[in-house]
């Protein structure tokens, strides 16, 4: 009956609108039949009413309780009855969706739909691994299908809409939110980006498995100064074009419906207020047809930053500089109408604004069923299905790096040896689960310790040595770390010495990074260094498993443990993924997205930093080198490091000729020989360097990637095509093009270990 409804309903719009409004003289371009149902519905619109399209408000009352009658909520509830809310977020089954949605729909004039947001991070109750470590797979399709595991288990659920994928470009690991982004390099991140997008949002909405997707934070959030979250951002338009808008243009170019601003400022504007941002750029230049949604309250906060006087002046300069919905700040729909009557406002850009939002209602088939996402049956049948354990698993195992294997100490036997388990991660089925997993239950992930006893050759006992931090910590409150308790130490030593094997499990709580929670120091919090040095002292064949959501700085263990592992915070699976690589039945195959600075005194540390005018490479006799007293310039790991139980041998740079021009290629060429007895996947990984440019270049940028696998001592070519477009960058002419000069190719492992040859280029 209510599909029929809105089918009937939209073809009688369109009849009113072709009726009342006079033919236009010449139309260049034909407007499809979406937008001219948009247009239909914003002829009977009352101002209010697509004011109240901008208009997203935050879950309010419980629903299985009367209708709200005083206060904030009964403000929401009747604006509901109005038409003058476009959106909900945070409201989450589908019972409850499809009662918000009843209200909206058949209670409101003009029965138009809403949309329900949720924080769909890397999963909703089936916990993938967090962004970064996923970042860490640079595997492509494995990403894209964790991001197609969250948004059929959070659309069955009623939600239509994340606010994901995190497309920042983070180079600075005391930020917290490095953790739900895709690391340092600006082309990874791209094709991050393009992966999450295509996962969420699918080939089209006409299936309900699919949710939209929104590219965050437009733009610079992640270069806060002091990796201080909601810092002050200043950026230069070389780092804004090269580094941090590449994966927002190709979030674009995938696809990706909506966007959301940023809590910065960029060039002393706040990003909400920024039309540089909004409407030059990404709604201009970009052409993007979606809408840009505010983040939580930067509305209301530009008063804060200094930048507004009041709440009309805000609402101003957020609906001018392109910000087409208020997330949870209450000024649009209290202010926008009312300058526009005032003429401070135009109207036609409420009509752009409400027009953007309504496209992509009708995109998503609102319309014919508003009810879409609202089956409880469904939502029972899919929420936890074993395929998505399945899948969420596949992802861990590949997010897992190998940083240091000493005399071959992994993978475990599998038999015969007594195996200490220590550090109170180890035990936890909450932690590994990460930041951002708001709708996850407590105690669902797999711990270390019951990944390991699920192989029952080897004798494993567990001791917790110290607890990383003390009493509940929950999302939106600090973390209260152990920094004193040492009672638990003695038992963990005794268990080391009557041991073969110790492994422990050591990092950040998994509330301890994500939003608000920078660090200044990027040690093993608390007490965990001393309990490792101790340890270490009555058996030091330890293999130390780092479970933690950003870089951390670790020397004494680069120096002293044999055998580490960089485990992350890999969701729902994390035992069972880590126990499978430990115990050598999958082979790691994880490369780092991010630098591991020696010190944190090295921080901002990035692989593609430039040489300047005294290279970090300079005379050590001199002082008068770009370098420290105390600390060496070099990473502890560098970027797109990670070891394999396989060993990979690469031959020589080989190019098919040494030039090209303009509209021509080079190909750029290696062979990769598996030289162990064990199959291996390796990222084989392409860098470029323009030595001489318009704007001064990095020392080497990321370029392309194959990831291979190898069966043993099988070799394979690895061939790169290298073209113009991939020598482009937004040079002094301020646009996107390639110099003619000479250029470095390098292959190999990592960042750091590569071979290299030269070619020219000329345009």
């Amino acid at each position: 009956m209510i599909q029929k409804l809105f089918s009937i309903m939209s073809f009688v719009l369109v009849v009113l609108c072709s009726c009342s409004a006079p033919k236009p003289v010449a139309q260049s371009k034909p407007k499809s039949t979406i937008d001219v149902k948009v247009d239909s519905i914003l002829h009977l619109m009352t101002l209010e009413e697509k004011v109240g399209q901008l208009n997203q408000y935050n879950g309010f009352w419980d629903l299985t309780g009367p209708s709200p009658l005083e206060g904030q909520a009964a403000l929401k509830y009747e604006h509901l009855r109005k038409g003058w809310v476009g959106s909900m977020l945070n409201i989450k089954g589908a019972e409850n969706v499809r009662k918000i949605q009843k209200l909206a729909v058949e209670g409101s004039r003009l029965h138009i739909p809403l949309l329900f947001g949720f924080d769909v991070i890397h999963g909703y109750k089936t916990i993938s691994p967090i962004p970064l470590a996923e970042a860490a797979s640079w595997d492509m399709e494995a990403i894209q299908k964790s991001a197609a595991i969250a948004a059929e288990e959070s659309a069955a659920v009623g939600i239509n809409w994340t606010f994901a994928p995190m497309v920042d470009v983070s180079r600075d690991p005391r930020w917290g939110r490095v953790m739900e982004g895709a690391g340092e390099d600006p082309y990874l991140g791209s094709k991050i980006a393009e992966a999450r997008v295509h996962g969420f949002q699918g080939a089209n909405f006409d299936s309900n498995k699919t949710i939209l997707a929104c590219a965050k934070h437009f733009a610079g959030y992640a270069f806060a100064e002091a990796g201080r979250d909601y810092n002050t951002v200043d950026v230069s338009e070389t780092v804004l074009q090269n580094v941090i808008f590449p994966p927002f243009k190709a979030a674009v170019n995938a696809g990706v419906r909506t966007f959301m601003n940023s809590f910065n400022e960029l060039n002393g504007v706040p990003a909400t207020a920024s039309s540089y941002l909004q409407r030059n750029l990404l709604k201009g230049d970009w052409n993007f047809k979606g809408f840009v949604v505010s983040d939580w309250g930067s509305v209301r906060e530009m008063i804060t930053h200094g930048y507004v006087a009041d709440e009309k002046a805000a609402a101003l300069a957020a609906i001018q500089g392109g910000s087409d919905m208020d997330m949870e700040s209450y000024i649009y729909v209290a202010q926008l109408a009312q300058l526009v009557r005032e003429g401070k406002v135009q109207e036609s850009l409420i009509d752009d604004a409400a027009a953007r939002i309504l496209r992509i209602k009708f995109e998503m088939g609102l319309f014919d069923n508003p009810y879409k996402y609202c089956d409880e049956a469904y939502e029972k049948a899919t929420v936890g299905k074993p395929a998505f354990q399945e899948g969420v698993l596949d992802v861990a195992k590949k997010s897992i790096v190998l940083l240091k294997n000493d005399k071959e100490l992994l993978p475990l036997p599998k038999t015969g040896k007594r195996i200490a388990v220590i550090g109170s991660l180890a035990n936890d089925k909450t932690s590994p689960l990460g930041s951002w997993r708001i709708a996850a239950d407590e105690n669902t992930a797999i711990s270390v310790l019951e990944g390991l006893k699920a192989y029952p050759g080897n004798q494993i006992a567990y001791a917790k040595g110290a607890e990383v931090a003390y009493g509940k910590i929950e999302f939106g409150s600090e973390t209260k770390i152990n920094e004193t308790d040492k009672s638990g130490f003695s038992e963990a030593i005794l268990l080391a010495k009557q041991s073969d094997i110790v492994i422990m499990v050591l990092g950040e709580h998994g509330l301890q990074t994500g939003e608000g929670r920078s660090r200044a120091n990027l040690d093993l919090p608390g007490v965990q260094q001393e309990l490792l040095e101790s340890v270490y002292q009555v058996n030091p064949n330890i293999v130390l498993v780092l479970q933690n959501g950003r870089p951390l700085v670790i020397p004494w263990a680069v120096e002293n443990i044999p055998a580490i592992v960089e485990a992350w915070q890999l969701g729902t699976q994390s035992g069972n993924a880590l126990a499978q690589v430990l115990y050598g039945d999958y082979n790691p195959s994880g490369k780092l997205p991010m630098t591991f600075p020696r010190s944190i005194g090295q921080i901002p540390m990035y692989y593609y930093r430039k040489n300047t005018g005294r290279p970090s490479t300079g005379d050590p006799n001199s002082v008068f080198w770009s370098h420290y007293m105390d600390e060496k310039n070099t990473p502890q790991f560098p970027f797109g490091f990670g070891l394999s139980y396989a060993k990979f041998e690469y031959t020589a740079v080989a190019v098919n000729q040494k030039s090209f021009t303009k509209n021509g290629s080079i190909t750029a060429s290696v062979t990769v020989k598996n030289i162990s007895n064990r199959v291996g996947k390796e990222v084989v990984q392409l860098y470029i360097q323009d030595l001489v440019g318009s704007t001064t270049r990095p020392i080497k940028e990321l370029k392309g990637f194959e990831l291979l696998e190898l069966q043993p001592n099988e070799s394979k070519q690895v061939t790169f095509t290298i073209d113009e477009k991939m020598l482009e960058f937004f040079t002094a002419n301020r646009k996107w093009e390639a110099e003619s000069g000479e250029f470095k190719v390098y292959i190999g492992t990592n960042s750091a270990d590569t071979q290299d040859t030269s070619f020219q280029y000329t345009n």
